[in-house]
């Protein structure tokens, strides 16, 4: 091979990376770019935790499915009563899948419909060994939905639950008794491309992730004193 040649074949072979680095999506893009900076160490798969809206169209493994649906029924609950039930619907029932998607506000639609998996929870308002109310049931299937939404990340995938969705709508179309109460709607998926969303659902996503500071939330000794301990 001439020098000439090689030359050649050096330049362009740079050019090709320097093309194929542009077209891919950088760690610095606010649209995936979701690990937080917190204020105190803690564990990575919560740092990593984050609410996507854009869904890639692969299927959910069964066994990583049951996989987060096992983490939720390993959640504590008051007296251990388990208040939690899951509907779920999957992209290859798509019967069953439209009738959920259909139980969703329209600007959840928008994007859920592409997620591959779609769940509402429930919660039985009264506990079984008594009868009487059980006011921490949301509180019991909201820690549920925490452990499958940790054990989600562990696992590749991605859960964002909603508030969005026609409570009356859930209780007529799946039968819901007295006694029991739809609590949110879940999607969860892999990671789709962010690009391909709306501009306003992109605008949306971009923002940066914030929460309260620890001394705004954790008291000691009265109401809104905050704690020495932070």
């Amino acid at each position: 091979m001439r020098a000439s040649e090689s030359t050649w074949i050096t330049i362009n072979a740079i050019a090709i990376l320097k093309s194929d680095m542009t077209q891919a999506p950088t760690s610095s893009d606010s649209l995936v770019d979701k690990v937080v900076e917190t204020q105190y160490p803690i564990e990575p798969t919560l740092q990593n935790r984050w609410s996507p809206l854009a869904f890639s169209d692969q299927l959910v493994e069964p066994e990583k499915l049951r996989s987060v649906l096992e983490a939720a029924r390993w959640a504590a609950s008051s007296f251990n009563e388990q208040p939690w039930s899951f509907i779920i619907a999957t992209r290859d029932n798509p019967t069953e899948f439209d009738r959920l998607l259909g139980c969703l506000a329209e600007g959840n639609q928008e994007w859920a419909k592409s997620a591959p998996v779609l769940m509402i929870s429930v919660a039985k308002l009264n506990f079984e060994r008594n009868g009487t109310e059980n006011r921490h049931a949301f509180h019991d299937v909201g820690a549920a939905e925490a452990n499958l939404a940790i054990q989600a990340t562990a696992l590749g995938l991605y859960v964002h639950q909603m508030a969005g969705f026609d409570v009356q709508k859930a209780k007529e179309l799946y039968s819901i008794p007295e006694g029991y109460e739809p609590v949110d709607a879940v999607a969860l998926g892999y990671l789709g491309d962010p690009h391909s969303l709306s501009d306003r659902l992109q605008e949306r996503l971009s923002a940066p992730r914030s929460r309260k500071p620890l001394k705004e939330f954790v008291f000691t000794g009265s109401w809104q004193q905050s704690s020495d301990l932070i």
